[in-house]
């Protein structure tokens, strides 16, 4: 089994070892940000016969912008036959209303609609989005449900409380959640897809090019492990990369998420921080994951 596959969208993720890497920079415009869900399925079918070649214990996605593309990944883990949990470690909670297909920041609900999956947990938020006014930007009925549950630092959640929303919880520090969330996967048996967005990690462990949480990298490592046993599958995107969308659609958009530009003169030196942290981040996910059957 390949360690870990690239998908080189936008030559952020570094070199790692024995990785495979299959280059789409010529779908970067397409794909970054957000698409159509039939442009994604499409590139599904292009990156199937790698996938299926290789079961990689570890997708590396690149930046942010592509984590949408993780429901690829887990739409194909139909073929297991089994129920399955999503543990997302993300900064934002990713079940954003987006009319226009999917996208970087909505594709959490399309994961819930999956029926094979029985709940997406999205762990270290820290996000605004899940407060106040910016709660109804959110997709409520699997909030509701509890299909999709937030795991929230130093947040107030009153608004949700008060719309009846019961399954997600805040925190007073992020190893008060991991405790707590210790025990929701003890006492859960479904096998897990991991997803990790270094956004969740603080800002001087890495930078990334959206707000970042509280999250230290032990902290992180700790929390994979505790899936030992269980994991079916992962990616982890995060990485750093300029680029300036051709479309005038898209610029607007990425323009109304206010994303903070990456100084020239730094992208090289975050970039390299990133490499060593997907080393470690590899190392952990390694020895734990299972080859797909």
């Amino acid at each position: 089994m390949s360690r870990s596959l690239i998908l080189d969208f936008d030559a952020s993720v570094r070199p790692l070892a024995d990785a495979d890497v299959v280059p789409l920079g010529d779908s970067q415009e397409a794909i970054r940000f957000g698409c159509g869900l039939a442009v994604l399925r499409a590139l599904g079918r292009q990156l199937a016969p790698v996938l299926d070649a290789l079961s990689p214990a570890a997708v590396f996605l690149g930046s942010g912008d592509y984590h949408h593309v993780s429901y690829l990944l887990i739409e194909r883990l139909r073929s297991l036959g089994e129920r399955l949990q999503i543990v997302v470690f993300d900064n934002h909670p990713d079940n954003m209303r987006y009319p226009f297909g999917i996208h970087c920041g909505s594709w959490v609900w399309h994961v819930s609609r999956l029926p094979f999956v029985a709940r997406v947990h999205v762990v270290g938020i820290t996000s605004n989005d899940v407060e106040g006014g910016h709660l109804w930007e959110n997709h409520l009925l699997p909030l509701y449900s509890g299909k999709v549950r937030y795991w929230c630092v130093q947040k107030k959640l009153r608004a949700m409380r008060t719309l009846g929303i019961r399954h997600s919880r805040s925190f007073a520090s992020m190893p008060s959640l991991l405790d707590a969330f210790s025990d929701a996967m003890a006492a859960s048996v479904e096998p897990i897809y991991l997803t990790i967005d270094k956004d969740v990690l603080a800002a001087d462990v890495v930078n990334t090019n959206w707000d970042q949480g509280v999250m230290r990298l032990e902290e992180l490592t700790s929390a994979i492990r505790l899936l030992r046993g269980r994991l079916v599958g992962s990616d982890v995107t995060g990485d750093v990369s300029s680029y300036r969308y051709r479309g005038r659609f898209k610029r607007l958009l990425s323009g109304l998420d206010r994303q903070p530009p990456i100084p020239d003169h730094l992208l090289e030196e975050w970039q390299i921080r990133h490499q060593e942290v997907n080393r470690e981040l590899l190392s952990v996910l390694g020895s734990i994951s299972h080859t797909l059957t």
